[in-house]
C-alpha cells in the first residue's frame, strides 16, 4: 500500500492550476533547471552532489543514469540508498495532481537495488534492499527486498 498525503483542491479546480499556491515558483523553476542539467550530466559525482542540494537524500556510490527526471515539486521526499542504480530515463514522482486533489508521498529506494531504464515510480512507494524492477515498469506498490518485479501494473516476477 502506497504511503500518501492528500490534500483536496478548492472548489473542485483542477488541482495543478493551482501549484503556485503548494510551493514557491522561484523553487521550482530552480529545481527544474538543476533536474534539467542532471538529467543529461554524465558525471554521477556533480549529479548526486546537487541531488543532495536540492533535498534529496542519496546514499554513496548510487548511479543515476542519463535522462532520468525526478520530481520538480518535492525532490526532498526522494531518498535513494547505497549502491543503487536507477536505469536511463527513469522517473521518479512524489506528487500526483489529479483533477479534485493532490497526492504527495516519499519514494523511498533502499540499498543495493536496481531499477531497469524507462520505469516510473509513484509517489508514496518503497522498494526494498536489493530488490529488482526491470525495465518498462510502473511502480504503483511497495516492493519487498530481494525480488524482482516488472510489468504494468508491477508484478512479482521472482524471488532472489
Amino acid at each position: 500500500m502506497r504511503k500518501l498525503s492528500i490534500r483536496k483542491s478548492e472548489n473542485n479546480q483542477n488541482s495543478l492550476r493551482l501549484w503556485k499556491k503548494m510551493r514557491n515558483p522561484l523553487r521550482v523553476y530552480f529545481n527544474f533547471i538543476v533536474l534539467q542539467f542532471c538529467r543529461y550530466s554524465p558525471s554521477l559525482r556533480l549529479k548526486n552532489l546537487l541531488y543532495r542540494m536540492l533535498g534529496m537524500k542519496v546514499d554513496m556510490h548510487v548511479s543515476i543514469g542519463l535522462g532520468a527526471m525526478f520530481d520538480i515539486f518535492y525532490p526532498e521526499l526522494i531518498e535513494i540508498g547505497e549502491n543503487s542504480i536507477i536505469g536511463y530515463n527513469c522517473t521518479m514522482l512524489a506528487h500526483e495532481f489529479l483533477v479534485e486533489e493532490v497526492r504527495t508521498g516519499p519514494v523511498k529506494i533502499g540499498r543495493n537495488v536496481l531499477i531497469g531504464a524507462n520505469c516510473t515510480l509513484l509517489p508514496g512507494i518503497f522498494i526494498g534492499d536489493g530488490a529488482k524492477v526491470s525495465a518498462m515498469s510502473l511502480v504503483n506498490r511497495n516492493i519487498p527486498p530481494r525480488e524482482l518485479w516488472g510489468g504494468i501494473p508491477i508484478k512479482r516476477i521472482k524471488k532472489l
